[in-house]
């Protein structure tokens, strides 16, 4: 980018990208903060079928932008891949408008697809609106960071009081319009980032595919048929988990294939030797191949507290929807509404804990990355404690104060902020070059298991054959799992910090 491109320090494109993230936060977020309650009380789901329906759905989520960012690499460009996945995403909400389990199956599979090509895509367009070593980049991603989480503020504020108070079709018409504002933004500001590399469709994507078409439009039919997959996806939750651990099972195996190579490479280029000597190694090691393992290990801690963290949308929903007075001075807050005090805290702490990793590597005590991921357990084991605590304080209706979810989310979220923030950044640093972007899919991967397995655990909390409990019943149910799943995060977060040594030997020098 030339110097006629800034403005006050950043490129023209960022301020388009971060509008249009931040409005298809609000839209995914918006559908994503009424879904459960919309299947319990509107299509009268029980808790355990709801949970395993919310599962599959954000599981699929995570999973489609592996998909969605190849495609565009190879053959849509990013410019067109984000524009395919805003109008998917926008057709998605105004298809579950058709108040049918059938219609909503439908719209969730085009969310779905949608959000893989723009998910994936717009964070890439960002990182190439400057140039490598521009000293404005990790600012820039801050600043994009910053839409996203105005965007799920909005959405479990806005999109969550509209949905309940005046029916859950206002809700989901309301973030596909959030949605289409989004796609508008992104099209009239797309002269600001087009001299971006990758943007416009590739030679590839232009190339003939099948018989009249090129690969563009074989691509763009294609992922129309991914809609009716993801339905049945949805629907058959059970396959979905075999086929995510078997992709996770390959994937790791590569990773370790790819670490065992590059460590052969750098030998016989003689390189591995001065590699080892920055870290201040001397004993002839498999540099990459430990930290295939290491970062194996990091993605199954990431997937067991992710797991427990995406409560929030299924078994925490319900909780304060049943067991918490949600009454403030007379006006009583919507159940969904209580998922904004995560995005609102991300708001308030995410500048003081980026200046506090600073401040602590200048004195060199920033924790280790094993450290921090065994505070983030400890962090979140403490938020669902705070239920059981609160039950002393519980009315005649068996609903605990409202203070108890705002203090759970306070501790999930610094939680969250122990362990999110340097995940992408940690990929980066442990996987070589050539195999980056399988190690990143891996890691999306990681977050797809999470979501499919957090379900599962929310199922747990209904009554026999997964019927919705009422009263003392629930409030006994709620706290009791809560507490269960706080012994055993704090037993993991107490394993990985015993473990922190081993797996910093793993990662040879990365922090």
């Amino acid at each position: 980018m030339s110097d006629t491109d800034v403005k006050q320090g950043h490129p023209d494109g960022l301020m388009t990208l971060f509008f249009s993230e931040m409005w298809e936060r609000f839209c995914y977020y918006g559908m994503r903060t009424l879904l459960t309650l919309y299947l319990v009380k509107s299509l009268l789901k029980g808790d355990a079928e709801a949970s395993l329906i919310y599962g599959a759905y954000t599981a699929l989520v995570y999973a489609a932008p592996i998909l969605g960012g190849r495609m565009a690499d190879k053959y849509l460009g990013y410019r067109y891949a984000v524009l395919l996945g805003a109008i998917l995403m926008a057709l998605g909400e105004f298809i579950i408008l058709g108040g049918t389990e059938h219609m909503l199956l439908i719209g969730m599979g085009a969310l779905i697809v949608g959000n893989g090509y723009f998910k994936a895509n717009i964070s890439t367009i960002v990182g190439k609106l400057y140039k490598d070593g521009d000293p404005r980049r990790d600012s820039g991603f801050t600043i994009f960071y910053i839409g996203i989480n105005i965007g799920a503020f909005l959405a479990t504020t806005v999109v969550a009081y509209i949905g309940e108070t005046y029916g859950f079709k206002y809700g989901f018409g309301l973030a596909g319009l959030g949605m289409l504002a989004g796609f508008f933004i992104f099209w009239s500001g797309r002269k600001n980032f087009e001299r971006a590399p990758g943007v416009n469709i590739p030679e590839a994507g232009l190339a003939k595919a099948f018989g009249p078409l090129n690969w563009v439009q074989a691509v763009t039919l294609g992922s129309l048929l991914l809609v009716p997959a993801s339905y049945f996806l949805i629907k058959m939750s059970s396959a979905l988990g075999v086929i995510l651990v078997i992709l996770f099972i390959i994937i790791c195996v590569q990773l370790i294939m790819a670490g065992i190579k590059a460590d052969k490479e750098m030998m016989a280029k003689g390189e591995l030797d001065s590699l080892l000597k920055e870290n201040g190694e001397t004993q002839p090691k498999p540099v990459w191949k430990d930290r295939m393992f290491a970062l194996i290990i990091l993605m199954l801690v990431n997937i067991v507290f992710w797991a427990c963290f995406e409560q929030a949308g299924t078994s925490l929903t319900l909780f304060a929807d049943r067991n918490v007075d949600r009454l403030i001075f007379g006006w009583e807050m919507p159940a969904s509404m209580t998922q904004f005090f995560n995005p609102l805290f991300i708001v308030i702490f995410g500048s003081i804990f980026s200046v506090m990793w600073l401040k602590l590597s200048k004195i060199g005590k920033n924790p280790s990355i094993p450290v921090k991921f065994s505070l983030a357990f400890l962090q979140i084991a403490i938020g669902f404690l705070v239920t059981k605590a609160a039950l002393p304080f519980a009315n005649e209706a068996f609903q605990v104060p409202i203070l108890t979810v705002v203090f759970l989310y306070l501790f999930h979220t610094t939680g969250e902020l122990f362990i999110s923030p340097i995940g992408l950044s940690m990929v980066t640093k442990m996987a070589p070059k050539n195999i980056a972007g399988t190690a990143m899919g891996a890691w999306f991967l990681s977050f797809a298991m999470a979501n499919f397995t957090a379900g599962i655990i929310a199922s747990m909390t209904g009554g026999e054959g997964g019927v919705s409990l009422e009263g003392a019943e629930a409030l006994a149910k709620y706290t009791d799992v809560f507490a269960t799943l706080a012994y055993a995060l704090l037993g993991i977060g107490l394993l990985i910090f015993l473990l922190n040594k081993p797996i910093q030997r793993l990662m040879h020098g990365v922090d």
